[in-house]
């Protein structure tokens, strides 16, 4: 916090007013006193206050949505604006935390109501309570700006940095500096005064409007791959740190589990999951099993560098919005911070209807199937706020957004998912036709694609030289393969040349022993870059082999045979004798034939 050295000091209202209409969530507020769109207003009921937000202004009329259930709401029931926007609140202690989309730590509401969350219950995100260690970097007399470091303290294996509050502008000389220590959260640790001679205090928190974006850097093109694990992901459709990605699919396609998949093994220091309007039991499910995960990278559970933010389609619809901006904020801090943050939104598809939701209720025109017309601006709005900042330090952050999507019947033409595609740089488009014949993870080779396939073969081309052709020429097989496969069942095997017939089994092998995987397999559910590397090179020599067959029977024996070489050989531990003699057996029968 800071314009005060009394940094408990709570905000005074800026207007009141009350009720005259409601419309489920939606209030319609007669106020007097200055509002401003966006702001946080309490409504009154009895004891309790419910949170909501002013969302249009019309003279002396305001509409709020409240993110609670509203029984208890009246005709002139009182309601409190309260001058300031809907905020995060930012500091040491948000990593492991479990919070819904008003940032509550649902544990401790938790333990405060039971089983059965009553409403007007909120809680202060970060632990008061909690002393820190403190580390001062800022010197007095230093000059800092918004986001520079005052001062750091640990956050598990993390070093968690101060900083200047980013809602000051202008240059700020530190006049005093706590000595190191154990503070927490709320004790001042540092003061500065402004050009105009004000003085201002800092302690280990601030806090920042969730629908802004938090940066403060020069923002430079992504370059650096995110790897996953995933070959069909890292090898087909790359990913890159600071880029976006929508991973759009028909219910029971996978898309929460390929989510799930790319939190435990993607290649960044920070996890923000926002499960947003996602049904109660596959949430519960994500809070079950996370903190008994362990961190491949660190050994350590995988709760130390998550966090994660719930708002399931059972809470009002008005709190998902909030949820998923809450979410990409805390992705922004710990960006600032110079490291690698991933977000994963699951779903847009359902933060996309409670807009449909609201925007009806405000009787706006509507757009295709009902949605609003800025549908698509804020879609690009969110996934804008992804990318690479470069610090003043010289250190680089980013934030990489990835979004399922969840289209009615899996239809893509829908225009969640088509305002989605505009705007992100890969598209990981799951099938029910993959899912259905059990080939996982179910991403259709033949419908997704990546804008950063390039970028990354300059970054690989110095361990494998035309890394992004061969990607290219790989993509090529699968499509000739499946359009053979198609006339085939028209015209059958024997009305297929020997050459066509050659494509169609070399991208069955590549899909079969490549592209899927066994999430189930210690060695085969997480494949790294290197070894992606060695058996894409496998299948690329066997891509160049012309073979002389007799016919078309023994074509399909020595390919199965091959396919079931190299799956076993997925299931062998990276660089083992085992793994080494069976790669030298597959090239051997493959410079045989």
């Amino acid at each position: 916090m800071s314009e005060s050295l009394s940094p408990e000091k709570p905000a005074a209202a800026s207007a009141a007013g009350k009720v005259e209409k409601a419309f489920g969530n939606l209030l319609q507020v007669r106020f007097a006193g200055r509002v401003r769109q966006g702001e946080v207003a309490f409504v009154k009921v009895g004891d309790r206050k419910l949170k909501a937000e002013v969302i249009e202004i019309a003279g002396a009329l305001a509409k709020l949505q409240v993110f609670e259930d509203t029984r208890g709401v009246d005709f002139n029931t009182e309601v409190e604006l309260t001058g300031d926007l809907l905020e995060a609140e930012l500091g040491p202690g948000l990593l492991t935390s479990i919070v819904d989309g008003l940032q509550n730590p649902l544990e401790e509401v938790a333990k405060l109501s039971g089983y059965f969350l009553p409403t007007g219950v909120y809680i202060a995100p970060l632990d008061r309570e909690r002393k820190w260690d403190y580390i001062p970097v800022a010197a007095v007399g230093a000059s800092l700006k918004r986001g520079d470091t005052v001062g750091t303290t640990s956050e598990g294996r993390f070093t968690h940095r101060i900083m200047v509050p980013f809602a000051l502008y202008g240059v700020y000389r530190i006049t005093w500096t706590a000595p190191r220590g154990f503070y927490n959260v709320d004790q001042i640790v540092a003061k500065a005064v402004d050009p105009a001679g004000r003085e201002h205090a800092f302690t280990m928190t601030q806090k920042w409007p969730i629908k802004n974006s938090l940066a403060q850097g020069e923002k430079i093109k992504p370059t650096k791959m995110m790897g996953t694990g995933v070959r069909i992901v890292d090898t087909q459709f790359p990913l890159i740190k600071g880029g976006t990605f929508c991973t759009p699919g028909p219910f029971g396609a996978g898309k929460t589990v390929l989510q799930h998949h790319l939190s435990k093994y993607s290649s960044v220091d920070i996890v923000v999951v926002v499960a947003c309007g996602e049904r109660a039991g596959e949430v519960v499910e994500v809070l079950r099993e996370f903190p008994h995960l362990t961190d491949p990278y660190t050994g350590e559970s995988l709760m130390n560098r998550t966090v994660i933010v719930c708002n399931t389609s059972s809470m009002p619809v008005a709190a998902r919005e909030s949820s998923i901006y809450l979410g990409i904020t805390i992705a922004e801090y710990y960006r600032q911070m110079g490291l690698d943050v991933l977000l994963l939104a699951d779903s847009t598809s359902r933060w996309a209807q409670a807009l449909r939701e609201m925007s009806g209720r405000l009787e706006e025109i509507p757009g295709d199937e009902a949605f609003p017309a800025y549908l698509g601006s804020r879609i690009a709005e969110f996934y804008e706020r992804s990318g690479v900042i470069a610090l003043a330090d010289g250190a680089q952050g980013s934030i990489t957004i990835g979004g399922a999507v969840s289209p009615a019947g899996g239809n893509f033409e829908e225009p969640v998912t088509q305002a989605t595609l505009a705007v992100v740089g890969a598209f990981l488009g799951l099938s029910r036709e993959r899912s259905d014949s059990r080939r996982y993870p179910a991403i259709d080779p033949l419908i997704s694609w990546s804008k950063y396939v390039d970028t990354i073969g300059h970054e690989l081309d110095h361990q494998i030289p035309e890394w992004s052709a061969m990607v290219k020429r790989a993509n090529k097989f699968l499509l000739q393969g499946n359009e053979i496969g198609r006339r085939m069942e028209v015209v059958g095997e024997e009305g297929t040349s020997m050459d066509d017939m050659q494509i169609y089994l070399k991208a069955e092998l590549y899909d079969f022993s490549y592209l899927q995987q066994n999430a189930f397999d210690k060695e085969d559910a997480y494949c790294p870059l290197e070894r992606q590397m060695l058996l894409f090179k496998l299948i690329n020599k066997i891509f160049d082999k012309k073979f002389k067959f007799t016919s078309h029977d023994e074509a399909r024996g020595f390919f199965l045979n091959l396919q079931n070489q190299i799956k076993n050989m997925n299931f062998m531990p990276f660089n083992s004798e085992m793994y080494r003699n069976a790669h030298r057996i597959i090239e051997e029968s493959v410079e045989l034939r």
